[in-house]
């Protein structure tokens, strides 16, 4: 290049920098990271209460003794009857009682004018032999966090075995503690049910595991506040 003589030329400096990404790509990374965190909180509650409770759940045979089994509603079929499910945890009740590992049945669900799912549970359970003075019904038992509450706080339980299929019985597990009551889950799968019936209850078990999570904290301790 030519120059002048004396005069000196600058040439133009390199200045290096890092380019702010685009900003689709932060938005993406945001909502990739917001999507993780939903992810971790819905599932993570489930399998917390697997691990637990996991080591707290028997088979009838396996079962401790207790003053009082707690059988949770499971719906009845259009004639009134139990369901499967219901049906099955009633026998389990039933074969506890029998066993003498339980003195008595307190049964748990809803009820209004037309159906009640205790006193379904109840004919059941006498029809096989059980007396009709070894039954407890509580027809406010529309949930598991209420069932809990109400065995606790209305009939006086501070020790019992939960009779429930074995999907259900983490989150039951954490609910009667969290309302004071010593207790210990009995498995009651004695029907296979189907996969599709199977898949839908593991599913539904992620939200209301979270569900049961939060009302364990809340409520530990005051079982009278779910008591009406």
């Amino acid at each position: 290049m030519l120059r002048e003589p004396g005069v000196r030329v600058k040439t133009p400096a390199l200045v290096w920098y890092n380019a702010p990404p685009p900003c689709g790509g932060r938005v993406a990374v945001r909502w990739v990271a917001i999507g993780l965190v939903v992810l971790v909180i819905g599932v993570a509650p489930k399998w917390i209460l697997g691990w637990q409770f996991g080591r707290r759940i028997h088979s009838p045979a396996q079962a401790p003794s207790r003053p009082v089994a707690i059988v949770f509603g499971a719906g009845l079929r259009r004639d009134g009857s139990p369901t499967t499910v219901l049906a099955d945890r009633v026998d389990t009740a039933v074969a506890l009682y029998r066993s003498g590992k339980v003195e008595r049945l307190l049964l748990s669900g809803s009820a209004n004018d037309r159906a009640s799912e205790p006193e379904a549970m109840a004919a059941r359970a006498i029809e096989a032999g059980v007396p009709r003075d070894a039954i407890l019904v509580d027809p406010s038992g529309v949930r598991t966090l209420e069932t809990c509450s109400r065995a606790r706080s209305m009939y006086g339980v501070r020790s019992a075995l939960l009779v429930s299929q074995r999907f259900h019985l983490p989150r039951a597990l954490a609910l009667c503690e969290a309302t004071g009551i010593d207790a210990e889950g009995v498995a009651a799968d004695r029907s296979s049910y189907g996969t599709r019936a199977r898949r839908f209850w593991e599913l539904r078990e992620y939200p209301a595991s979270l569900v049961a999570v939060i009302e364990a904290l809340l409520f530990r301790g005051r079982p009278a506040a779910w008591s009406a």
